[in-house]
């Protein structure tokens, strides 16, 4: 086992790294010159060649390289090329934010697809089966802005129970925070139930038709013995990939959500940073959201790896 977590430990630090060299290369192509994009077509040439040596754009590309990424490691990210504050000032209450919309997302959306997915699989073909696939399919094509104003219309304009934006005010507490964040994950969770649902269900027929649960019923075990020992230990284990996968979008793919619920989420500042050419905070939003996914993905895989021993001895890839 331990050598199966250094090995993903080692391609998480590879595949951070590879991610490291696309943003910084994209980051000196576009556009050219930093300094003009920031400053405008209007500025002096002596203005762009003054903030070109301050930010130190003028400098070989290695070294830019070399230097950024000793400050990303030391937890220095630069400082903001728009309001001239530091990059990690204005992108962790961003992430915090973020992170609190998926967390609830999570909670609200994990439980009942995966308690959907089995009630669907163990009825495979009956009306409960179709009903729940059907709804998962409907919700999933629905795009995320067309659910959001479906919701605010039902539950802000109608019936007048929940907030209309997601942002609370400065020291409001946990229930008023929720409050705030229940539209937004909603939508969220509606958009993703189809997938991870889906999922399971084809986990949960896949081990009722497998040998080994033939054999426990042969043996005589009860069927919520057989279900609970043999068929949901091994149908939810496809469902832990799939959950890992989904929670890099609830924390990276916020950006439509963010927008229609006005909240200041990673998403939002990552647009607002290219619109103000923000480079410095765009480029360091994309490494640390890349670092989170990464983090995800290798909890997820050792997750992975404790409940299903033929992966972490290598006898399944």
């Amino acid at each position: 086992m331990l050598r199966y977590i250094v090995k993903r430990i080692g391609l998480a630090i590879v595949t951070l790294f590879l991610l490291s060299l696309i943003v910084f290369a994209l980051s000196q192509m576009l556009p050219a010159n930093v300094a003009r994009a920031v400053l405008g077509q209007f500025a002096t040439q002596e203005a762009i060649d003054s903030l070109n040596h301050e930010i130190g754009a003028d400098r070989p590309a290695v070294v830019q390289y070399l230097d950024y990424m000793r400050g990303f490691v030391q937890g220095d990210l630069g400082v903001s090329l728009a309001s001239q504050t530091p990059v990690w000032s204005i992108l962790e209450p961003a992430l915090i934010n973020s992170l609190k919309l998926a967390a609830l997302a999570f909670v609200i959306v994990v439980p009942i697809s995966i308690v959907g997915g089995i009630v669907a699989g163990l009825r495979s073909g009956t009306l409960g089966d179709r009903t729940i696939t059907i709804f998962g399919l409907s919700m999933s094509a629905i795009p995320e802005f067309v659910t959001g104003i479906i919701l605010i219309l039902v539950f802000v304009i109608w019936l007048g129970w929940l907030p209309v934006t997601a942002q609370w005010d400065e020291g409001a507490g946990p229930l008023t925070q929720v409050k705030h964040l229940l539209l937004p994950s909603l939508c969220l969770a509606l958009v993703l139930f189809g997938y991870i649902a889906r999922i399971t269900r084809a986990g949960v027929i896949e081990a009722v038709d497998a040998d080994y649960t033939r054999t426990a019923y042969l043996k005589g075990l009860p069927t919520h013995t057989v279900i609970r020992r043999h068929v949901l230990r091994n149908a939810l284990l496809p469902t832990i990939a799939v959950v890992a996968t989904q929670i890099s979008y609830l924390v990276g793919g916020l950006l439509i959500v963010e927008g229609l619920f006005n909240y200041q989420g990673i998403g939002l500042q990552v647009f607002l940073s290219a619109q103000q050419n923000d480079f410095t905070v765009l480029t360091s939003a994309v490494l640390v959201l890349g670092l989170v996914v990464l983090f995800v993905t290798l909890v997820a895989d050792i997750l992975y790896g404790l409940l299903n021993p033929r992966i972490r001895f290598g006898t399944a890839e």
